[in-house]
């Protein structure tokens, strides 16, 4: 008995030093965690508005306005309905280029019912606390039996069209190579829904003209960089990829992929085709991105111009070091927040935003250690 309790305090004290080293651990590499705001459900993305406030959705439906300072100011009204199952809900905010004068925000999100559901997009403008004159300017085709596999997050590409990412609804992944349909693709699209008359496919037979990009299995990180697009997608077990997208190209999945199926079969015998491009980084065994973002504040000037890759499989986030568009080495931070991380931005504060998983989750803002 006298040992058991000797070893039940030795592994009190193990817990109290971990617990203690995690911040310590931070400090070291130069930057702390502060937690702004905490008790948020399955959030998913969070966006920057005027005078420093922010908007974060959460996947059952809910846009919530915060505070500079992460304090609930209120819940939006006039969110649509949207098919909150497994990996359906509501996905992205994303405030039009010129929102300081439109108010206009831009939402996609699961639509539909389980017999038939799809990633939608609604254009609406923030009134106060509410949105108003909303329209519905995207839904991918066709419908699907699926709670799986969206997409779901945009960006503005440097022209002023907007870019969306889709899923393959996870039992449709060969249509992921054709063009008849969204599965597995990335479209692009004018502000107002309507389709850029110089997009890859306009005009041809059989055809849909939104896509620019095909060959997707899960796209659930977009980065609009200048004029240059990067989109990172889930991989099966392994296979997990960063591409540079260009208008028209065909990115593999399935007939290529470093991954193989959740049952151990193998998908495909192939990791390159000719005439299919190679993605710049893979990940294997997965790390589930799950956000993209690019690091453009002076805050941390060591990683300015880095990407930051939201992961779900392993705690924290990844650094990857960008020369001349290639990713030159690759690092760990914010292991000590121990979760699945959703979301990450870059604010326009210079901090970096993290934004935790789960039904108790929080946002925490990365602040440098002085």
């Amino acid at each position: 008995m006298a040992t058991d309790r000797v070893l039940s305090m030795t592994c009190f004290r193990l817990v109290l030093c971990l617990l203690c080293l995690a911040p310590a651990a931070a400090m070291a590499q130069g930057y702390r965690l502060d937690t702004l705001a905490e008790g948020l459900d399955h959030p998913w993305s969070v966006a920057f508005v005027d005078d420093g406030r922010m908007l974060v959705t959460e996947k059952a439906g809910r846009l919530l306005l915060l505070d500079a300072q992460g304090q609930r100011l209120a819940e939006v009204e006039g969110v649509p309905p949207v098919f909150d199952k497994s990996q359906g809900g509501l996905f992205e905010v994303l405030p039009a280029v010129d929102f300081a004068d439109s108010g206009m925000l831009y939402l996609s999100y699961a639509h539909g019912d389980a017999q038939a559901n799809a990633t939608r997009v609604l254009r609406a403008r923030l009134q106060g606390e509410r949105l108003v004159e909303g329209k519905v300017i995207f839904t991918a085709e066709p419908m699907k039996d699926t709670p799986v596999h969206y997409g779901g997050r945009m960006c503005w590409h440097g022209d002023g069209t907007l870019i969306l990412g889709l899923g393959d609804g996870f039992d449709f992944r060969e249509a992921a190579q054709r063009l008849d349909s969204h599965f597995g693709a990335i479209v692009r699209l004018n502000a107002d829904g309507s389709i850029p008359q110089d997009n890859p496919f306009v005009g041809q037979s059989g055809a849909l003209p939104a896509i620019y990009s095909y060959g997707h299995r899960n796209v659930q990180g977009l980065l609009c960089d200048s004029d240059a697009v990067w989109a990172h997608e889930h991989g099966p077990r392994g296979g997990d990829e960063l591409n540079r997208i260009e208008r028209g190209v065909n990115y593999g999945w399935p007939v290529a992929t470093h991954g193989i199926d959740y049952s151990g079969a193998r998908i495909s015998p192939y990791t390159q085709v000719e005439g299919m491009r190679d993605p710049v980084v893979h990940w294997t065994p997965s790390i589930g991105p799950s956000a993209l973002a690019r690091y453009t504040g002076d805050r941390f000037p060591a990683w300015q111009g880095d990407f930051f890759v939201a992961t779900l499989v392993e705690p924290g986030v990844r650094r990857l070091q960008m020369r001349d568009g290639a990713v030159v080495a690759q690092q760990r931070l914010f292991e000590a927040l121990g979760t699945r991380i959703r979301d990450i931005r870059s604010g326009p504060d210079g901090a970096l935003y993290v934004l935790t998983d789960g039904a108790d989750a929080a946002l925490i803002r990365v602040l440098p250690a002085d």
